[in-house]
């Protein structure tokens, strides 16, 4: 006889998805890109400014070096390779004058796969300021941490002050407390300065704070200027970093931990589970890395080359926006602009945009424009912000065009007329859009 019993489909959501995903959505960032990329393949014409990728390529001492061990195929130790490990100690050395054993550096596939292991392994709350790196929470929430956010202001540039992290750790003065730091920053370029670091710091201490120093964007600070808290707390301060951002290689998936000598057991936990999960980083780029973080002339021409450009574009299409009535903070580092549409509000309510959600669907749809909501940063959803990544030019051409003009000269408007179009177009669309 034959069974028409038909089994059941083992990936049933309502009985088997952990509670912790159920609802998670893509990663914003990664969704638009995939979004703007189907539009731009049906023929529209799409400017992505979404994905916050860097836009230049891989320095080439680093991709020679990746071509020379493109042989190496053994699995490495699950903390990173010893001579990457003492790289990367070095290079805190000599640009921050922050001491780090290399035992203490951890390689991992990626910053954001390191950040997921350290809310794994460390038992307390975190504390994110808002606006925020779009994959802080949703790490927390799949882990099941508790989320503490502080609502900050353009007034103090989206920076958490020391008197709120103060506030908010009186409160319950024993409660273990891991604070993410970002700067410069995702989503709006803003930084801290000495002094605003010095008088963090002193916070954290005086209340054994963890800080995980998100300084994936130090190197693009746009004068060169950036500083690390760790100078200030060193015995509490994780410095997260990689070559996502500065070395323009986001797809190698290379991420590293600095821990202090106090937190060894930490980073002894969050080996433990590297090497139940991805067991090591993938050997040729490991190696590639080590040429990264040694340094030298060519990357350093590199890296002022770079931030020549992102300093002119970044204040070209600040200018702008200021120009069409959108408040924004000047940009000081990395490739970014958060904007305030709040003064278009009863014009964009007429047309039935009413959210940041809204308001970033009608300028897909009617100029093209890809950005991302303030909602997905964190912000509430009827604060009208979206953030701006202006990396959508060819990084190659923007640094080979900047090296023909001297170095204390400025790059005129005619080299983002040829090299960095689409990014001013993609804001004057926005402007034509609001006067209509």
């Amino acid at each position: 006889m034959a069974n028409n019993h038909k089994p059941k489909n083992i990936h049933t959501p309502d009985i088997h998805l952990n509670l912790n995903v159920r609802g998670l959505s893509r990663s914003a960032t990664l969704a638009v890109n995939e979004l703007s990329n189907d539009l731009l393949r049906d023929g529209r014409p799409i400017y992505k400014m979404g994905l916050g990728q860097s836009p230049f390529p891989v320095p080439e001492p680093v991709v020679e070096e990746l071509r020379a061990h493109a042989h190496q195929k053994d699995y490495l130790p699950v903390m990173g390779l010893p001579a990457l490990q003492r790289a990367v100690a070095d290079y805190y050395m000599r640009r921050q004058g922050v001491s780090f054993s290399p035992a203490s550096i951890m390689i991992g596939p990626g910053s954001k796969e390191l950040m997921f292991l350290l809310q794994l392994v460390f038992y307390g709350d975190l504390v994110i300021p808002t606006p925020s790196w779009v994959s802080y929470a949703p790490q927390a929430h799949i882990i099941g941490r508790h989320i503490q956010w502080v609502s900050t202001s353009a007034e103090d540039g989206w920076r958490i002050t020391p008197e709120q992290l103060h506030d908010l750790c009186r409160r319950d003065p024993g409660r273990p407390r891991l604070v993410i730091l970002n700067y410069p920053a995702n989503p709006h370029g803003g930084t801290y300065v000495l002094e605003e670091l010095k008088e963090l710091a002193r916070v954290a201490r005086r209340y054994r704070v963890l800080l995980l120093s998100d300084e994936i964007y130090g190197e693009l600070h746009f004068n060169g200027q950036h500083v690390s808290i760790a100078r200030f707390y060193p015995e509490g301060t994780i410095i997260s970093g990689g070559l996502s951002k500065w070395c323009g290689a986001g797809g190698w998936r290379l991420g590293t931990f600095a821990f202090p000598a106090l937190l060894d057991w930490l980073r002894e936990a969050m080996a433990a589970v590297a090497s139940e999960t991805y067991t090591s980083v993938s050997a040729p780029i490991q190696f590639a890395a080590v040429r990264a973080f040694l340094g030298g002339p060519r990357i350093e021409r590199y890296l002022t080359q770079a931030r020549r450009v992102l300093r002119t574009l970044g204040r070209e299409l600040h200018r702008r926006l200021i120009v069409f009535g959108v408040p924004v903070a000047e940009p000081r580092g990395a490739f970014y602009l958060f904007p305030d549409f709040a003064n278009f509000r009863d014009e964009l309510a007429r047309r039935g945009i009413r959210t940041s959600e809204d308001l970033c669907t009608r300028l897909l749809e009617e100029t093209g424009v890809a950005v991302l909501p303030g909602m997905a940063f964190g912000r509430p959803p009827e604060e009208l912000t979206v953030r701006m990544a202006f990396v959508n030019f060819d990084g190659a051409c923007a640094l080979a065009k900047a090296e023909e003009v001297p170095k204390d000269k400025p790059l005129p408007r005619s080299f983002l007329e040829n090299c960095c179009l689409n990014c001013l177009e993609g804001v004057e669309r926005i402007g034509s859009w609001l006067r209509g």
